[in-house]
This record gives structure tokens, C-alpha cells and sequence, in this order.
């Protein structure tokens, strides 16, 4: 299995920022290089973000490009922000797929989430996710160390939610996720006072779609990531799948398309009110 790491968020904006402006001063690849003396490749590398941008060739790009004043200012902080490592890197063992979703997440504003067979892997107790995490294991035959580790990145991902400007998570469960038994009564109860405390949370919102409700979208899980602007670079939704692979779907149409399938299930779901309401009975009922 790879582990190998992709870029970052970071990194895609800024690469996707220096081949614009190569394109807006009507230079080519190969013009590039001939100029700062570097290869074609080198220069393609750092556009498709295959390859971390140093500082001093982002320097050289903007000094050929004609950047100067508060541009230049917000793409050198960019370059810097870029070639900083996130936290999970230093899980050396996590699949490529996972760690590529993880710096998705992190560097996300806000999140869609629809969930169909488990609680969100935000909102979990560790309890919880140490038995779903077993479930994968059974199949994917993870070592004890290696469960360990994957719950570990688990809690830790949930900081976004109380970091310095928290992320916005809207989330739609189907009931049966209230319903379904992951572990045993008292892992189920803990988990849905923790879901329950959770929504308290003024940028956490949990909806939840009772099984009596017809609805037409009848998708699995997914998870739609949305980005602010970073200094005026634009970076797209990313729409994220998890069953027994993990797919990470970036095409416009495809973002869309689950927008759109978020929007039908969250206006079919109950509100927050009676969704907490409905978190509390099922609590009870374990």
C-alpha cells in the first residue's frame, strides 16, 4: 500500500497560482526554463504541486513574472504556509488516500457530510471508533499497533472543531445510524450523549432524516469539503467517499451533483431542535 504524501491544500493553490500568472505574462513551460535555467520538467513539477515550491524558485518565478507590492507579500506567505508540515505526517504508516483526506479536512472552512451507515468520524467517542476502526481492520488485517495509530489520528482530527477559527460542520444522519449497534449499550449510549453535546457547539449542526420520511437520494455516505479564498487564490469543493476504498472527486459537475444531493437530504431531514430531540430518545432507548 502507498504512503506516499500528495500536496497539500496549500500547496495546490500556489501552484495553481504560478502557472496563471505564467499564462497571463504569455510564457510557456519551456520559456521558463530557458530563463531561470531550470528544466521543463522542474517547472511542470511545481505547476501540478508533484513537487514542493522552495522558497527561492517561487522568488525567481515572481521576480521573472514582474510580482511586486502586497501580490508578491500574500504569495511568498502562501509559499511559506505551504512548506509547512501538518501533524499527520508524522504517521508514517497511513495510507496515501487517508492522509491526502486528512490535509483536506484541516485546511478545509466547511464541511457537508452525509451519513448513512456510521456516526461522522468528527463526532465520534473513541470508544466508537475503536470498534469501527476494528471493523475495518478485520478486512484490511491491521495489526494492534497499527488500530492504535489509526485511532489516535482520528481523535486528533477532531481538533478542527475547537481550533482557533473552527471548522463549520453540518451534518445529516439517516436514524438508523441512532439505531445501528457499533459495540456494545453502553459504547452506543456514550456515543449519542457525545453526538448531543457536540451539536451545542455554535458551528457544529446535526440533522437527523427519520427513517419514516421518503426521500429519493438514496447515497452512500459522502463528505463535501468546501475552502475560502487564501489570499484572493480560489481552491475548489472536494467531495470525499469512504466504503471499502476511499475517493476523493474534485470534477465541477461531480461537486455539484452532491450539493445538490446534500441540499434534497438536509431539506427532508428534521431540524436541529427536533434532531437533538430525537438524539435524546434514541440515547435513552439503549
Amino acid at each position: 500500500m502507498s504512503t506516499s504524501r500528495g500536496p497539500s491544500v496549500r500547496q495546490r493553490r500556489l501552484a495553481a497560482e504560478l502557472r496563471r500568472l505564467r499564462e497571463r505574462q504569455g510564457l510557456t513551460g519551456d520559456d521558463v526554463a530557458d530563463r531561470l535555467t531550470w528544466s521543463t520538467a522542474k517547472v511542470s513539477r511545481i505547476e501540478n504541486a508533484r513537487t514542493g515550491a522552495k522558497i527561492g524558485d517561487v522568488l525567481r518565478l515572481l521576480d521573472l513574472y514582474e510580482i511586486e507590492g502586497s501580490r508578491r507579500d500574500d504569495l511568498i506567505a502562501l509559499a511559506n504556509d505551504a512548506a509547512r508540515r501538518g501533524w499527520w505526517e508524522e504517521y508514517r504508516d497511513l495510507p496515501s488516500s487517508l492522509a491526502d483526506f486528512i490535509a483536506l479536512e484541516s485546511e478545509a472552512t466547511a464541511v457537508r457530510e452525509w451519513g448513512s451507515t456510521v456516526f461522522p468520524g468528527l463526532l465520534q467517542t473513541e470508544s466508537y471508533a475503536r470498534n469501527v476502526i476494528g471493523g475495518w481492520s478485520d478486512l484490511a488485517t491491521l495489526p494492534p499497533q497499527e488500530l492504535e495509530r489509526r485511532l489516535d489520528v482520528r481523535m486528533r482530527r477532531r481538533e478542527v472543531l475547537n481550533r482557533a477559527h473552527p471548522l463549520e460542520l453540518s451534518a445529516v444522519l439517516d436514524e438508523a445510524v441512532l439505531q445501528r449497534r457499533i459495540g456494545d449499550q453502553k459504547v452506543m449510549r456514550e456515543q449519542l450523549e457525545h453526538l448531543f453535546r457536540m451539536t451545542e457547539l455554535p458551528n457544529v449542526t446535526v440533522r437527523i432524516l427519520p427513517l419514516n420520511t421518503a426521500h429519493s437520494v438514496l447515497a452512500e455516505s459522502f463528505i463535501l469539503l468546501q475552502f475560502s479564498p487564501v489570499h484572493d487564490i480560489v481552491f475548489p469543493d472536494i467531495v470525499h467517499t469512504e466504503s471499502l476504498t476511499i475517493s476523493h472527486f474534485a470534477d465541477e459537475a461531480v461537486t455539484y451533483m452532491y450539493r445538490l444531493a446534500y441540499k434534497s437530504l438536509a431539506d427532508q431531514a428534521l431540524d436541529a431542535a427536533e434532531s437533538r430531540r430525537r438524539i435524546i430518545e434514541a440515547r435513552d432507548a439503549w
